[in-house]
């Protein structure tokens, strides 16, 4: 809310509110907070991986981009120039105001599109599903540059006409003016249709929740909307992860899972170095899972990924116990004051 205050006095210092994306992006961030602790994860710490950059796709006025990017995290802003609600000059006009490092970029995922070279720790793809002509695509193709997906859409239970479509896995197809006079709208899945879309793709779903009217929603009805909310792990791109990570520590010794995936068909290997010493092997196999029930207080343990000849590191991660890996991330996840500056004093004021 904080955030959101300080980002109206600028937008409305700067152009009259019709200018501006309508819907509060912002609103978003508590559900992110659910799906990250139903899957026990940090989003600071998800979000601080090996490539150092994430990316808010589909992001109207990057209000999320620039929360996220106050809170110490490097941003990619990508939304496509032509259909964005100002034509991204709103986006624009708070990068110059914020005096932001976030890049903004203009790619029509409805094209054959490509992200050259591009690689992410997280992307968030809210609310943009089913404005995509082929969610199929777009979906693979996310899953080979990003470790994780924050990911939501509409979802129905039902057609207009009471149709029961919630076990089968559906989509529907709506008209051009059918929701909300908006053509840009397409496929509205059925719950086990988004799911198996997902598992498809190359993700893996590790926590869903829905909000909204969730006993008979139905695609186009403005008062029978539901939405989905998704986070997902690539299973295209190497990983090696551990839960919890940092470990509680009650006892001598303490109790992590380490989960890995070399994201292709052949085998991998898991070695580990404790305190910095010599590696010894963990695991071998393309992927799996695996406890470690013997982390200590005081000592820290790289995990690290290696292909089947232990010649190339695919992924790595630190695992310690929670008394001794201090955490850059502010307490709380996501939900800390924010209040973003221009022309250095802070904003404050209207809430939306």
């Amino acid at each position: 809310m904080t955030a959101e205050r300080s980002l109206w006095e600028i937008k409305l210092a700067h152009r009259p509110k019709s200018f501006w994306y309508p819907y509060p992006t912002l609103q978003n961030v508590g559900v992110l907070e659910r799906l990250l602790a139903s899957a026990g994860l940090d989003l600071m710490e998800l979000c601080r991986g090996p490539h150092g950059k994430i990316a808010d796709i589909g992001g109207a006025d990057g209000d999320l981009a620039f929360l996220l990017e106050r809170m110490g995290l490097a941003v990619d802003l990508i939304d496509n120039k032509p259909t964005n609600f100002n034509h991204l000059e709103g986006a624009q006009i708070l990068k110059e105001a914020l005096r932001s490092n976030v890049t903004i970029q203009t790619v029509d995922l409805d094209s054959q599109f490509t992200l050259s070279g591009k690689k992410y720790d997280a992307i968030f793809l809210l609310g943009v599903l089913y404005h995509l002509k082929n969610p199929f695509f777009v979906l693979e193709k996310l899953a080979a540059i990003a470790r994780y997906c924050f990911l939501s859409t509409r979802i129905a239970r039902q057609t207009d006409n009471g149709q029961q479509i919630s076990q089968a896995p559906m989509a529907y197809l709506l008209g051009p003016q059918e929701c909300n006079n908006d053509s840009t709208n397409f496929w509205i899945f059925s719950e086990e249709g988004l799911k198996r879309l997902i598992n498809r793709t190359g993700w893996s779903l590790l926590s869903y929740l829905s909000i909204g009217l969730t006993a008979n929603s139905t695609p186009a009805d403005p008062e029978r909307d539901e939405r989905a909310f998704c986070l997902l792990r690539s299973e295209l791109v190497p990983m090696v992860t551990a839960s919890p990570n940092p470990v509680p520590a009650h006892k001598a010794t303490a109790r992590t899972i380490i989960s890995w995936n070399t994201g292709t068909a052949n085998p991998g290997k898991i070695y580990v170095s404790i305190d910095g010493q010599q590696e010894l092997l963990f695991a071998t196999s393309r992927q799996g899972s695996a406890p470690a029930n013997w982390i200590r207080a005081g000592r820290t343990y790289e995990f690290r990924l290696y292909d089947s000849d232990h010649t190339r590191l695919l992924d790595k991660v630190v695992v310690a116990t929670a008394d001794a890996m201090t955490k850059p991330a502010p307490s709380g996840g996501l939900m800390t004051s924010v209040v973003f500056q221009r022309s250095g004093y802070a904003e404050s004021g209207r809430q939306r």
